[in-house]
């Protein structure tokens, strides 16, 4: 029996500006799989991110999310997101708990406010991202890179069923790189679906089931894992693969 569809798009277009960002795209995503979005900078990963979410409009395809038309789909705790860039918390005058417990706020009971339980989950997830001993300190007064990690627990604090990772741990240091991965492979043991954005796969590598390579806004490989690839784009001098394993030409 195949897994169910968390992520699809079909024939996808969009366009920035005057530039076709996408190019009738077609991505499918499963129930329960790690995949790892590659590509030279420029190539779509962040439009595509954005595009399955909502965050851009598609100039052509269909989005969906769950079986359902993006444009209709509403449960959005199932769903968890960690841009690229830390920006949405620096200066923020709010705790790190705070800023967390943002992420329940789909789940909250409306005008009551959070519950014991919601600020357990908040705290679990600053746990797992070593940041529950500063849960007090105002995020503006964080480093880069524990901005970043409160970002992570936000998206974790729901334990979605759906994450989507914008290079996430770019600015991470390797020990809690390890920290990280161990959360992600958490969420792998419950059947989530995740979508992780990066240049070089680190600690997360061995949770990888699948790599799909963009080149200019369309997809030239979508299958196993293999180690040329994340070679490549680490570097930012991409070899473009096609699905053969073989590079293609330019």
């Amino acid at each position: 029996m195949s897994a169910a569809v968390v992520g699809e798009l079909q024939g996808v277009g969009v366009i920035l500006g005057r530039q076709e960002v996408l190019k009738g795209l077609d991505l499918t995503l499963s129930a329960g799989e790690f995949v790892a979005l590659l590509g030279s900078n420029g190539s779509g990963k962040t439009t595509l991110v954005r595009a399955l979410l909502g965050l851009l409009p598609v100039a052509s395809g269909e989005v969906r999310l769950f079986g359902t038309p993006l444009e209709r789909f509403r449960d959005w705790r199932r769903i968890g997101y960690v841009p690229q860039r830390f920006g949405a918390t620096s200066g923020v005058p709010a705790t790190v708990e705070e800023v967390v417990l943002t992420g329940r706020i789909a789940v909250a009971r409306r005008m009551r406010g959070f519950s014991a339980g919601d600020r357990q989950a908040a705290l679990q997830a600053l746990e797992l991202m070593g940041l529950a001993r500063v849960s007090r300190r105002r995020v503006s007064q964080l480093s880069g890179g524990q901005q970043q990690r409160v970002l992570i627990a936000r998206a974790l604090v729901n334990e979605p069923d759906f994450l989507l990772l914008d290079e996430p741990v770019s600015s991470v240091d390797p020990e809690n790189q390890k920290m990280f991965a161990q959360a992600l492979e958490r969420l792998s043991e419950l059947n989530a679906t995740v979508l992780l954005v990066a240049h070089a796969l680190g600690a997360m590598e061995p949770l990888v089931h699948r790599t799909v390579v963009l080149d200019r806004g369309t997809v030239v490989y979508d299958g196993v894992p293999r180690a040329e690839h994340e070679d490549e784009h680490a570097h930012h001098h991409p070899r473009v693969m096609h699905a053969g394993g073989l590079p293609k030409e330019r």
